[in-house]
């Protein structure tokens, strides 16, 4: 795990090296392990297992030599230092936007004087956090290390929301799972001046009364392609790192080769790697990777490197069914000679649920901490720079609410290919023929329908989320649910009905607070890909391999800002994904698609699901049998309990509902039998987030 720290205090020193009390004491606090980029007054640290090109700090300094601006950028980033001093002049004069439109995905620290920028990324992959301190503001990209500084207790309305409603940012406003520590939305930045905090946004918001331009339909899907192509190109440039020292190797095991052997030390492979799953968006990023032109290493200026293959990992999961075509696609594509083929075979070790036990702590709690040891299997096998198509489906495709904006645009016209794809998908039954007209109603009555109003007629509908969850065996009946300001999340049918109430007042009080109201559409949109980068923030730190990196250019900023700019139109259409990732591959000079290439397969997941849960039935029994939900007065463990069983004998219940329920008692049971704290010194916090390790009792909502 790989965070960055600092504070803004009105004091002229404190924590870096040293200030001295009341009684000649020296009082100091700094986070372990930590390598400090810059001291007092307003210190900045990187803790954690950072390369060295991974940190890079500017300095314009005066010609006395006294520092009058700095800028630090932590991550991977593909500006120049000519790029990044530009950058500096620019934030100098208030254009924060310019810190985030390198290619790359990065976080950037500006100080100028004694104020203080830290600009957040679009996605929400890189999120910052900030809480009060010491007569400050101390800040951080992970919210457990601010947790631990303050000693802070669990938030119980935050852990509610973000069950009852996870994709809904007014529920969960700028909270975190701890009290007292806040969130900075994706898109905006955090701006410090001696203590004093202020978040403002770096994007510009689209009107909602006034359409935007459209952009030519060619030359949106070129940007997308240019974005895309220069996200791969700054990993590929940036410098090659080998991993660490390991273990010896034991020598020669039956059944096992080399690769194995070191895979199950828990080593990458030196180089830079992909996932070849079969699908559009890592066969994408895989092909670009081994074939970007104007590359050096090799004669024709082609490939990752001189003599060097792209080591591209294709999961087998063995459990699993109907997989013939999407392997048989990865064999394919993986018959580019630049490319070098591995497949990872696993079963039932593999499945979602397996080795609950076995995972780290994570900064928060995610659906995706089941997940973990199943594509930790997978990364074992892969580099130590490793691309994934992580984001591709929240980022390119259209959610089923874009309808709503079109029809505010009087499209209409664009609706047709969408509400016919979803009459196809219902098959040839008597229900199909009414599900156009039913979409194109609800479509018409988001569009119709408020900001204001959507939230208040949610919040009513919430507390009877347990009877009210709908029904989303079909697509059409899932666009159908998505077609609203707010809807309940697929865990909020097993809460209780205080949590639910006290997420219903949440939004009622999110109703009539100002705010810069967007296209319902757009709206939904970027909630949907900020809780999506949000888990694949948890995944990284849950599957993590050390020494290696994992690498999601779709997350990008400037992969989001030119999807975005993609017209709702071109979004909207069935296949539009495949389609424009065909165009990127295409103006990269690669043709060659196998058939079927961008043909979804999430049923697998489902399904994958399904077998994890009824094989790990016992282990989750015994996971509610006392859960801390309940003693937080979220859940009953007994409906729970019931839950888990017949959703195992195949009854046909929310497999994410159950998954978020699972993830979250996971996560509170490893962070309150955590041991040590994130911060050491003499000034130090003498306890750790939820002190004590008690899960604070569940309040009674006052009427």
């Amino acid at each position: 795990m790989r965070w960055l720290v600092g504070w803004s205090s009105i004091a002229a020193s404190f924590g870096t090296v040293g200030s001295v009390g009341r009684q000649g004491e020296e009082r100091t606090v700094h986070p372990v392990g930590s390598q400090l980029l810059w001291g007092d007054p307003d210190p900045l640290w990187a803790v954690g297992d950072w390369r060295p090109d991974e940190i890079r700090v500017i300095t314009v300094a005066t010609p006395q030599g006294a520092p009058t601006a700095r800028l630090a950028v932590l991550g991977c980033c593909g500006a120049t230092d000519e790029q990044l001093r530009v950058g500096l002049l620019a934030a100098r004069g208030g254009a924060l936007r310019h810190l985030t439109a390198w290619a790359g995905s990065y976080t950037a620290v500006v100080q100028i004087g004694r104020r203080i920028t830290v600009a957040g990324d679009l996605a929400g992959a890189r999120p910052v956090f900030h809480t009060p301190w010491a007569n400050g503001t101390a800040y951080a990209t992970a919210a457990l290390p601010l947790a631990d500084l303050i000693e802070a207790q669990l938030d119980i309305g935050h852990l509610a929301a973000l069950l009852a409603c996870p994709e809904t940012p007014e529920a969960l406003g700028d909270g975190t799972p701890y009290e007292g520590v806040k969130r900075v939305p994706p898109g905006h930045a955090l701006i410090l001046r001696e203590g004093s905090r202020e978040v403002t946004g770096y994007e510009a918001v689209a009107s909602l009364a006034v359409a935007a331009a459209q952009i030519d339909p060619v030359s949106a899907v070129e940007g997308v392609r240019d974005a895309l192509v220069e996200a791969v190109r700054a990993r590929l440039t940036a410098p090659r790192h080998a991993p660490e020292t390991l273990p010896p190797d034991p020598g020669p095991v039956p059944g096992m080769g080399p690769a194995d052997r070191r895979a199950a030390r828990g080593a990458p492979v030196p180089g830079i790697g992909a996932d070849l799953s079969g699908g559009s968006a890592s066969a994408t990023l895989a092909l670009l990777a081994a074939g970007l032109p104007g590359l050096p290493g090799t004669v024709l200026g082609h490939g990752t490197g001189a003599g060097e293959r792209l080591l591209a990992v294709t999961f087998n999961d063995l459990t699993a069914q109907d997989l013939e075509d999407e392997m048989e696609r990865a064999r394919v594509i993986a018959s580019n000679p630049r490319l070098h083929h591995v497949v990872v075979a696993a079963g039932e070790e593999a499945l979602p649920y397996a080795a609950l036990d076995n995972g780290p702590l994570t900064d928060e709690p995610a659906p995706t901490l089941v997940v973990a040891e199943r594509h930790r299997r997978r990364l074992a096998a892969g580099s130590a720079d490793h691309f994934v198509g992580h984001g591709a489906r929240e980022v390119l495709d259209a959610h089923p609410a874009r309808l709503a904006d079109l029809l505010m645009d009087r499209r209409r016209r664009h609706l047709l290919r969408p509400v016919a794809a979803l009459a196809r998908a219902e098959g040839a039954s008597a229900h199909s023929l009414f599900v156009p007209l039913a979409v194109y109603r609800a479509a018409r009555r988001l569009a119709r329908t408020s900001y204001r109003s959507g939230l208040e007629t949610a919040a009513g509908l919430l507390p009877d989320a347990n009877r009210y969850a709908p029904d989303l065996a079909t697509p059409a009946d899932a666009s159908l649910a998505s077609l609203a300001w707010s809807r309940p999340g697929p865990a909020a049918r097993w809460l209780t009905g205080e949590a639910l109430a006290e997420v219903s007042v949440r939004l009622q009080e999110a109703a009539i607070r100002p705010t810069s109201v967007q296209r319902p559409g757009e709206a939904r949109a970027r909630a949907a890909l900020a809780r999506h980068a949000a888990g694949q923030r948890i995944l990284e730190q849950a599957a993590e391999i050390r020494s290696q990196r994992l690498h999601a250019p779709f997350l990008d900023n400037q992969v989001v800002r030119a999807a975005r700019a993609l017209p709702e139109s071109l979004r909207v259409q069935p296949g539009a994904r495949a389609a424009i990732l065909r165009r990127v591959l295409g103006g990269a000079g690669i043709h060659d698609l196998p058939p079927g290439w961008g043909t979804p397969s999430q049923a697998t997941s489902t399904a994958a699901g399904r077998i994890g849960l009824r094989t790990a039935l016992p282990e989750l029994i015994a996971l509610f049998d006392a859960p801390l939900l309940a003693d937080a007065g979220l859940i009953e463990a007994r409906v729970v309990r019931k839950a888990l069983r017949a959703a195992s004998e195949g009854e046909p219940l929310p497999l994410d509902g159950l998954a978020e329920l699972a993830s979250t008692e996971l996560w509170l049971r490893r962070l309150v039998n955590r041991r040590g704290t994130c911060w050491t010194g003499t000034a130090a916090p003498r306890q750790r987030a939820v002190a004590g390790g008690v899960v604070p009792a569940r309040r009674t909502l006052q009427p």
